[in-house]
């Protein structure tokens, strides 16, 4: 699975989310690194 990234990086400050991906700061910074079934899991 590719990045969900939309080039929208904004973090919602009253759920930890960002705006373009629905991603944490955490579940980004650990995206490279995840399995297939991690981002699966996310997703």
């Amino acid at each position: 699975m590719e990045t969900p990234c939309v080039n929208i990086c904004l973090l919602d400050a009253d759920t930890g989310l960002c705006v373009g991906c629905g991603r944490t700061i955490e579940e980004i910074a650990r995206w490279a690194t995840m399995s297939e079934g991690e981002r699966r899991a996310i997703m």
